[in-house]
């Protein structure tokens, strides 16, 4: 028994976004959820780093989707796709995706996400890399009956439940370094002056930028250009975006060296977050983030990762927000933040800790990579027909009659009902 093979443009109805005017900031002043590409983080759109009001929405090209839907990135992080939980307006980054009654959403959803390095490889653009509508309704789809689709949205959802145990496994991974660090050297809100120096006495401090977008030879590289979207670990190897060699000559834009300690001082994510992490290997920064060297014998780099985010609870009551609404964490203020000073014994026997620390969060993360490669491996199989071969068996005559009455929907009716869900 062979499924059907569908355009997508057939099964289901496209909307787009706009972005409404930044010279208004009374339009950001309300509580309608707003999406961009830097909030599809998972697999479901539940919360925005934006909020617009009504009128924001009647005097631009954003449109407000209903929650169930699925909201597509076709410009910057192409691969990224999600379903919302919450109404929520987009922008003109993403596509929101009506499906008709031929197919689950979610189904849909899994499908989209095993495409994700088809689609990300059929961008084009010199320097941000994008998709057209046509592109999009031209995918063809492998459509099985509905009750299959809900078999196989039902073994790819259990197997991501592993993967968010994972995921929780990991985020309890990223608080073992400013525990252990608590535990030997205090928590920061109990340390005196008696006992700290500044950082701006301990450390030097590097600025970053952004080489012209308008110019592709800048972007055609393979050097790091670490920007706020690639600070989601403690240690940065490499990054999404890359500059050239040319960019770092004819630009202020300056290398980055190993051992430095990277931090987000502007962005929406300071709402919540303040993203430390270590960098491995020689980078780039954009202008959103400083780079922080030790000058002194009395701590490293490896302390002061820690201390920082140890510190971060207090770094976060110290963020502001910039005339046009984004947060940021000014330089002053972070030069300022105290730093318990420790004995060279201390030194020593923390590194011994960080180390063994590090060599546990190894294996977690190998298990983490082992589990990626079993739902990409789950992925193909579930959109080849394999996985769900033997259920389709002992089911048979009820697949038959409802692929009878799939065909009748695609093929002699235009007039698809799309649940009511479209505006």
């Amino acid at each position: 028994m062979k499924w059907s093979l569908v355009k997508l443009g057939e099964i289901v109805t496209i909307k787009g976004g706009g972005t409404p005017s930044r010279a208004k900031p009374e339009f950001y002043d309300g509580n309608i959820p707003w999406a961009t590409i830097k909030d599809l983080t998972g697999i479901y759109l539940e919360q925005t780093q934006e909020h617009i009001n009504s009128e924001a929405i009647k005097a631009s090209a954003t449109n407000l989707i209903p929650s169930g839907n699925i909201i597509l990135a076709t410009r910057m992080g192409l691969g990224k796709v999600a379903i919302n939980t919450i109404d929520v307006a987009i922008n003109q980054d993403l596509k929101a995706l009506f499906c008709s009654q031929l197919i689950n959403n979610k189904y849909l959803l899994h499908y989209l996400r095993s495409l994700s390095t088809s689609i990300e490889k059929q961008g084009f653009g010199a320097t941000v890399k994008g998709i057209t509508l046509k592109q999009v309704e031209n995918w063809v789809i492998p459509l099985p009956p509905l009750s299959e689709q809900r078999r196989i949205v039902e073994i790819l959802d259990q197997a991501d439940v592993l993967r968010k145990m994972r995921a929780e496994a990991d985020a309890k991974g990223d608080r073992i370094l400013p525990a252990l660090f608590i535990k030997m050297f205090g928590d920061p809100s109990t340390w005196t002056d008696a006992n700290t120096e500044l950082l701006g006495s301990l450390v030097n401090i590097q600025s970053g930028g952004t080489p012209s977008k308008k110019n592709p030879d800048y972007w055609d590289g393979d050097i790091p250009w670490v920007s706020p979207k690639d600070m989601k670990q403690d240690i940065i190897f490499d990054s999404i975006d890359h500059i050239s060699q040319t960019a770092i000559e004819e630009t202020n834009i300056k290398y980055v060296e190993p051992g430095a300690i990277l931090i987000v001082v502007r962005g929406m994510i300071l709402a919540h977050t303040i993203p430390i992490a270590l960098a491995a290997t020689r980078l780039t920064i954009n202008q959103d983030m400083k780079a922080l060297y030790p000058n002194c014998s009395d701590i490293d780099s490896t302390y002061l990762h820690a201390a920082l985010k140890a510190s971060s609870r207090k770094i976060l009551s110290q963020v502001g927000t910039a005339g046009h609404g984004t947060r940021k964490f000014d330089t002053d203020e972070l030069l300022n933040l105290p730093i318990l000073i420790p004995s060279q014994e201390q030194l020593k026997k923390f590194h011994i800790a960080v180390t063994e620390c590090r060599v546990s969060l190894a294996g977690i993360s190998k298990t983490k990579e082992k589990l990626e490669t079993l739902f990409n491996v789950l992925l193909q199989r579930a959109f080849s027909g394999e996985l769900t071969a033997k259920w389709r068996e002992a089911h048979i005559e009820e697949l038959l009659a409802e692929m009878e009455e799939q065909a009748k929907l695609i093929y002699s009716s235009k007039q698809l009902d799309f649940n009511g869900v479209i505006p």
